[in-house]
């Protein structure tokens, strides 16, 4: 029987780790995690896995190069630091037509600030965000919600994007009957749908409303079962801005309280 073949050093796994993959090891050693590199990097931990099962990582090469040799240098280990130092070399991602890629912002934002002095010191809300796409909407848009009540429980206000085919919209971009300056707030996409701001545009004279009422916007999504986005469709059918029956395919919910 032939005698097997040992396994020559250095292969396997391990040995077949790209360089992404390798410095993300040399930080882990210096007690560093996935989600921590993903952070200094400004990116998902989901992607620094895929650095060592997907062979992904080779445009972060240079900014794990210099995070690994501040840290071996015995320079700033903080998250903040790291991250500054890694922006400078992090090159932004590009569409195949050579264009800045766009960035997937959170899902879920929530703000709160300091008040008070001594014993008397807590947190207060000061404004949350929640974005949901088409298939989250299309489950119920769960994440939405929580940023209606935090609004109408601290007396904020309320601004939302709603996103949806282009010819849904019974008005141009720009025109007073739709939301004055939302030209300045609409985004067209490829796939002839259209992202366009409502309740935010503070430009000045004729810039439209400063925020919805959130208890008066909250009282809209009880009455429509706690669905945000059924609410945000009737308001925009009942004030004649898109079609009855349109289906809304992206919506970003803005809230913010007034004494921020």
């Amino acid at each position: 029987m032939t005698p097997r073949k040992r396994r020559a050093v250095g292969r396997g796994r391990r040995g077949q780790r790209n360089e992404a993959a390798r410095l993300t090891e040399q930080l882990m050693a210096e007690g560093f995690s996935k989600k921590q590199v993903g952070e200094i990097l400004g990116r998902n931990p989901s992607l620094v896995s895929q650095f060592f099962t997907k062979n992904k990582g080779a445009s972060f090469v240079e900014a794990l190069r210099a995070v690994v040799q501040e840290v071996q240098a015995g320079g700033p280990r903080s998250i903040e630091s790291l991250k500054g130092l890694a922006a400078a070399y992090v090159q932004p991602r590009l569409t195949r037509e050579g264009k800045r890629a766009r960035v997937r912002g959170k899902e879920v934002v929530r703000a709160e600030k300091t008040v008070g002095k001594g014993t008397e010191r807590h947190k207060e809300w000061t404004s949350s965000l929640a974005r949901a796409g088409r298939q989250h909407i299309a489950s119920g848009a769960s994440r939405l919600y929580p940023v209606v009540e935090d609004a109408a429980r601290y007396g904020g206000r309320i601004a939302f994007t709603v996103r949806a085919k282009k010819k849904a919209f019974k008005h141009d971009a720009g025109r007073l009957a739709d939301s004055p300056g939302v030209r300045r707030n609409v985004v067209k996409r490829p796939d002839s749908t259209e992202e366009r701001a409502y309740g935010n545009n503070v430009g000045g004279p004729g810039s439209g409303m400063q925020g919805f009422d959130a208890v008066q916007f909250k009282a809209w999504v009880d009455a429509a079962g706690g669905d945000v986005t059924a609410a945000v469709q009737k308001w925009l059918v009942d004030t004649g801005r898109i079609e009855p029956g349109t289906q809304i395919v992206g919506l970003e919910i803005r809230a913010w309280s007034e004494n921020r």
